[in-house]
């Protein structure tokens, strides 16, 4: 069972967040809260696997609450729930150890998939997400862009071939299970590339080694291709 903290100020979004999440049997709703002290003080009590944090909260604010947690409650995976207009939460939400990031307006398999990744040790971009942060990163013109794809695909290159298959994966939300599975290697052999590709890529994080493999362009599918 995946147990799964929410916090949002807004009820109905409280509400509507953990109605979608307990379509899914293995799912368990165990505390909401409305702000990010509150969040913190349940996740310390509660333990759960995932905290679903809104990126914007009064008080202590997703960003914030998101950083403590990983702290002192590093078992704890983070999704941030966000709007369009927030990229420099993202972003700061990226270099706070935060390990999914999904669209409020998103759909409902999104934020299912979004809770069981990161319960599972890995990464998740919403696609949307995914496309704004890179844009956003890019700055303004088409001259930044091409520069800052430029920039990563030097820093991917800097990689082992294997290393930039397990990054690919990466880039589509794969677990280590999951990557293990699909390159036909061990979990553990996936887990040491994966701290290689990190510490070659000088990112701190899987979600942040996510947001370079969407800019060098090298995201897997995210379903293996159908048999012939």
């Amino acid at each position: 069972m995946i147990r799964v903290l929410i916090a949002d100020d807004e009820p109905m979004i409280r509400k509507g967040v953990g109605s979608v999440l307990s379509t899914d049997p293995e799912i368990d709703v165990v505390a909401e809260a409305a702000d990010g002290h509150d969040a913190v003080e349940l996740v310390r009590r509660h333990r759960p696997a995932v905290a679903v944090l809104d990126i914007r909260m009064p008080g202590m604010n997703g960003i914030e609450a998101a950083a403590e947690i990983r702290r002192t409650v590093p078992e704890t995976g983070v999704v941030m729930l966000t709007t369009f207009g927030e990229d420099d939460y993202i972003l700061q939400a990226l270099g706070g150890g935060a390990a999914g990031f999904l669209i409020k307006s998103g759909e409902p398999e999104e934020l299912i998939a979004g809770v069981r990744a990161v319960a599972d040790g890995a990464a998740y971009l919403s696609p949307k997400v995914a496309a704004r942060v890179v844009a956003h990163l890019s700055a303004t013109g088409a001259g930044a862009l091409a520069g800052r794809r430029t920039a990563a695909r030097e820093r991917v290159r800097a990689l082992t071939g294997r290393e930039r298959d397990v990054l690919a994966f990466l880039g589509s939300g794969l677990s280590n299970g999951q990557i293990a599975r699909r390159l036909h290697v061990v979990e553990g052999t996936v887990k040491a590339h994966v701290s290689s590709i990190l510490a070659r890529l000088g990112v701190d994080n899987r979600a942040a080694a996510a947001v370079v493999a969407h800019e060098a362009g090298i995201v897997a599918p995210a379903e293996p291709p159908p048999e012939r």
